[in-house]
């Protein structure tokens, strides 16, 4: 099957064409509930789980950003549906992230505003690449280490030794983005997709659960975020886009890009 390569088709189409254990990492977010237009199209959730698990490597990662439409007064809870069928066909709900948003539409009187979607990272099997990512602590560098007393379930007391004082420490599972405009992207053509997210959100991923060279797939390619992200960070792609004008907008998006990458290799060979 031919990688950085996005398939204009039905993704179940291209996964079909995959072989079992083949993609390191897939980062994606799927048109959920009625919050999105998307041409009309609507997608089999319970078939794509399935043979995301099937063509997910051991070890490997499926990032599902989702969140929920609020009809007749009640949210859907449509995400927390699909993270517990995920768990039930095999994946591990490895973490519930948070994708915080700086922007979001004016709420009904009776709610507050909402600004969140859920990023739920699931694994085949305990992940095999965590490269999480670090910020700086405020602990005191000069303290090496320090001990407590851990209470046991029999009701003892063991002492219990930890360091602290170093530099850095794994950032929160909370992530909060600008969003709009030059900040989600500073291609404006990928706004004439309805409902893109943040290129850092995709790269923050992406260099968090792979490695140089990974393959990385997105079922849901929309304006070709996961793919311009994977380019940006040594990985190589794979993407489904059922919609022809945003497979347009995707050839658009990510032409530069491959096309300075291919005289940047021209360079270094000559």
């Amino acid at each position: 099957m031919e990688i950085n390569k996005i398939y204009c088709e039905n993704n179940l189409d291209t996964m079909k064409r995959m072989p079992d254990n083949f993609i390191d990492l897939t980062v994606t977010s799927p048109p959920y509930d009625n919050l999105r237009d998307y041409k009309g199209y609507s997608f089999d959730f319970e078939a794509i789980a399935k043979e995301l698990y099937r063509v997910t490597k051991q070890g490997g990662v499926v990032v599902w950003v989702v969140g929920d439409a609020t009809i007749n007064g009640s949210e859907t809870g449509t995400s927390f549906k699909q993270a517990l069928y995920f768990k039930e066909i095999g994946f591990n709900l490895h973490d519930t992230m948070i994708y915080w948003k700086d922007s979001f539409a004016f709420p009904e009187q009776t709610r507050y505003a909402q600004n969140i979607e859920y990023m739920f990272v699931l694994s085949k099997g305990k992940p095999t690449t965590t490269n999480i990512i670090k910020v700086p602590t405020n602990v005191d560098n000069r303290v090496k280490s320090r001990s407590h007393k851990y209470r046991t379930k029999t009701g003892d007391t063991t002492p219990v030794k930890y360091e602290v004082g170093k530099n850095t420490r794994n950032m929160e599972n909370i992530w909060i983005y600008n969003c709009g405009l030059n900040h989600s992207s500073k291609d404006v053509i990928a706004f004439e997709h309805p409902a893109i997210f943040p290129e850092r959100l995709a790269y923050d991923h992406i260099i968090s659960w792979s490695n140089e060279g990974d393959l990385v797939y997105d079922p849901f390619m929309g304006s070709g975020t996961t793919a311009k992200a994977a380019i940006a960070s040594g990985r190589n792609y794979i993407g489904s886009e059922i919609s022809e004008e945003y497979c347009q907008i995707i050839e658009k998006r990510l032409h530069p890009l491959l096309n300075n990458l291919f005289t940047q290799e021209d360079k270094t060979e000559c």
